[in-house]
């Protein structure tokens, strides 16, 4: 193996052990997913540009849960060309706001919202519009950068400041893990492995509380297995009330 990936392995293995040992605010999140979905709530997330790729990750995907709702932007997302426009979109202010005002996120919804550096208007604008709704925020970010950056935002704050409940995804400012010679920028990001890992950690933990509960959680099939159809039509139908991207 060369040093370069296994300094990203171990990178990656150290991270995950710091993850873990930060159970109680993966209960603390969980819970509050759980509160919402008990009381007949729903559960949104979202993330700007590579952040998006988690909000991805937590939708319609085998071994996920059916009732998790994207707050998608065509803008924002990596399809787009120019590809730097996304970055630019990012801070524009007013955008999330209208983003979630054209959304059906509302009072005692939870929304998941994803961003390293936590500092660009539009996660702030989405972040700022939900609490305003009445909606519990769970941020997932990067407390190395938010100690180091400062608002892109007219208000000042940055999400960690403004969310309900913050879970540091472990990543270093400027989220690549591995210097190598000759080369004055780190490569390879942490901040997808990370947030994906999170995600799925909130997905399980909710999943246990649910069962606690009484409840089936409505996880869906892999749609590539024979037979999974019918289980992932049962759900959408049960659920249909609460899903949003159908």
């Amino acid at each position: 193996m060369s040093q370069a990936i296994k300094a990203y392995f171990t990178q990656i293995q150290q991270k995950l052990g710091q993850l873990a040992a930060a159970q109680s605010v993966l209960d603390q999140a969980a819970s509050a997913m759980l509160t919402s979905v008990m009381s007949g709530r729903n559960l949104f997330v979202f993330g700007a540009s590579h952040a998006g790729i988690l909000a991805e990750e937590m939708s319609y995907r085998a071994g996920g849960l059916a009732i998790v709702n994207p707050l998608f932007s065509p803008a924002l997302m990596l399809n787009v060309r120019p590809l730097t426009l996304t970055s630019a979109v990012e801070n524009v202010e007013g955008l999330g706001s209208v983003l979630v005002d054209s959304s059906p996120l509302e009072a005692g919804d939870t929304l998941i919202i994803h961003s390293v550096s936590g500092r660009n208007a539009i996660t702030l604008d989405v972040a700022l519009a939900a609490k305003a709704r009445g909606a519990t925020v769970i941020a997932i970010t990067s407390m190395a950068t938010a100690q180091r950056v400062t608002s892109r935002h007219s208000s000042g704050k940055l999400l960690a400041e403004v969310a309900d409940i913050t879970i540091d995804n472990q990543c270093d400012y400027g989220d690549a893990a591995v210097s190598l010679p000759g080369l004055e920028q780190k490569a390879a990001p942490l901040s997808t492995i990370m947030g994906a890992t999170i995600a799925n950690s909130l997905v399980l933990r909710l999943c246990e509380l649910m069962q606690e509960q009484g409840e089936t959680p409505p996880i869906l099939a892999s749609a590539n297995i024979d037979g999974n159809q019918q289980i992932n039509r049962d759900i959408m139908n049960a659920y249909r009330s609460r899903i949003f991207y159908l």
